[in-house]
């Protein structure tokens, strides 16, 4: 069994450790995206949430991880019929979804075994089911081709994978917080995909020497004993989980004064963003880092530390200004929010 580095325990990339875990409490909020230069441990802290996730309540025997609360309507077709289907719990599903996959591997097919033994037309689930209730990461996001990037537009604006081929007609659930990693260098975005990221972030390699010696260390620690050194990190491991596990508890509960709706709006406006979902994506992630905090309520810091990551890739285009959207974002959240 492979052993995943401790979260805990990656130095030097707070802002995307924070960004992963405001995600984590709030799936609502729409993922992360993760840009950066090789080698700055994006796809390592991905991979490390996993280990913090809460188990979820889910039907026996459902490839779908069906919610066995949740109304008939958001149900598979076979939960649907199933009356008083068996729960049990399970880790919330974190899924990879490869470059090089194809359109079948992704969404779900016919079932060919099936089809040939008995004569049976089977729908065999796809990445998409098997992400349902949780986490698709997708490495190098940029690159992946455009056919997938639009099944992936309509499923992630549904929430439900349709499948129409071979005489198969299938629904299914299909929610998941999507997290993608990549090198700007090897490509742009489509502006589409990049619009369902709640969260994003660039990240780059430590420049002061303290801070990259000590990462070298820890990482060849655990490359020489996984095992002895993730037991390192058993009780720092198990706080966080539990924190963010309380967090989720409580994170519909919290308050939004008035005042940080205000400046919420009055940033998006500032900054020219379209719609209204640089405002909703603003305030739940301002709820969701007050719950982590354990506070009662969303204040103006709160607010402060999410708003590069909500705006930062909702800016337009502007031809007269040359700064880095990073830099227009600072400018102005330092004039709303001094």
């Amino acid at each position: 069994m492979t052993v995943a580095y401790p979260f805990t325990a990656i130095v030097g990339q707070d802002d995307m450790k924070l960004a992963l875990a405001i995600a984590a409490v709030d799936p609502g909020i729409g993922g992360v995206l993760v840009f950066g230069e090789r080698g700055t441990g994006k796809s390592t802290t991905i991979r490390a949430l996993a280990q913090l996730l809460p188990k979820i309540s889910a039907v026996k025997g459902c490839p779908y991880n069906c919610d066995p609360e949740a109304s008939q309507k958001n149900l598979c077709p076979s939960c649907q019929k199933n009356s008083g289907p068996k729960a049990h719990k399970i880790a919330i599903p974190v899924v990879d979804l490869p470059l090089g996959a194809t359109e079948d591997r992704v969404l779900g097919a016919l079932d060919i075994e099936k089809a040939i033994h008995s004569g049976e037309k089977a729908f065999q689930p796809g990445l998409l089911a098997a992400a349902n209730r949780g986490f698709l990461y997708i490495d190098e996001v940029n690159l992946l081709e455009d056919h997938i990037v639009d099944a992936l537009l309509d499923v992630a604006a549904s929430g439900i994978n349709v499948v129409e081929r071979e005489g198969l007609s299938i629904r299914h659930p299909a929610r998941f917080v999507l997290v993608g990693s990549g090198n700007p260098e090897e490509g742009e975005l489509r502006p589409q995909l990049l619009d369902r990221f709640g969260l994003s972030l660039d990240v780059r390699t430590p420049r002061d020497i303290p801070t990259r010696v000590e990462i070298i260390k820890l990482r060849d620690a655990f490359d020489l004993d996984p095992e002895g050194f993730s037991k390192r990190f058993s009780r720092k491991e198990g706080a966080l989980r539990r924190k963010i596990d309380a967090a989720r508890e409580v994170v519909e509960s919290v308050d939004v004064p008035a005042e940080v709706l205000e400046k919420a709006a009055e940033l998006c406006l500032a900054l020219g963003t379209d719609g209204l979902r640089g405002e909703l994506t603003l305030i739940r992630s301002a709820r969701a880092l007050a719950a982590l905090e354990s506070s009662d309520a969303a204040n103006m810091n709160h607010l402060k530390q999410v708003a590069l990551f909500v705006l930062r890739h909702r800016l337009r285009r502007d031809p007269m200004d040359e700064s880095s959207a990073d830099a227009r974002v600072e400018r102005t959240i330092a004039t709303v929010l001094p």
